[in-house]
């Protein structure tokens, strides 16, 4: 049989700079731009201030991580767990139409499918054709006893 690699760590991303990996490398790339673009806009006073906001943010969102996921991961499930509403009511209101059809498909499945009760040897006899795969086929009085009564 021919072996294959199975891959591992496959949850580790690869390093682009040192420990720096290609997301953090990308997002603290495009706060450096961000940060840029307010120099030329802005006076440098607001430069300074708007510059430390977004370097932080951008540093956040790069290297922290919070239950070992990314920090971006932890945002979106903040998110969509606020979307969400607070308390969750099952309101179901069972009309008496609901109630007859449920008693006539009981009624329906209760004359299709008549319950059957076996006695502890029959059962064991049925085990042992079900763990030797049909290779036991059952007591031979049983099986005259099924074909006169169909």
């Amino acid at each position: 049989m021919q072996q294959f690699v199975v891959p591992q760590f496959i949850d580790v991303e690869d390093k682009v700079i040192g420990p720096i990996t290609t997301r953090q490398f990308i997002i603290m790339l495009a706060g450096f731009i961000i940060i840029g673009i307010s120099y030329k806009l802005f006076d440098f006073s607001l430069f300074i201030v708007f510059g430390l906001l977004v370097f932080g943010v951008t540093g956040i969102v790069a290297f922290l991580k919070i239950n070992g996921r990314s920090f971006h991961y932890f945002l979106l499930n903040l998110f969509q767990t606020f979307k969400r509403p607070k308390l969750r009511i099952w309101h179901h209101v069972f009309s008496q139409s609901d109630y007859e059809i449920e008693k006539e498909n009981f009624a329906t499945i209760a004359r299709v499918a008549p319950e059957k009760h076996y006695t502890s040897s029959r059962l064991a006899e049925l085990s042992l054709v079900v763990d030797t795969r049909g290779a036991y086929q059952g007591e031979k009085e049983n099986s005259s006893v099924k074909s006169v009564a169909r």
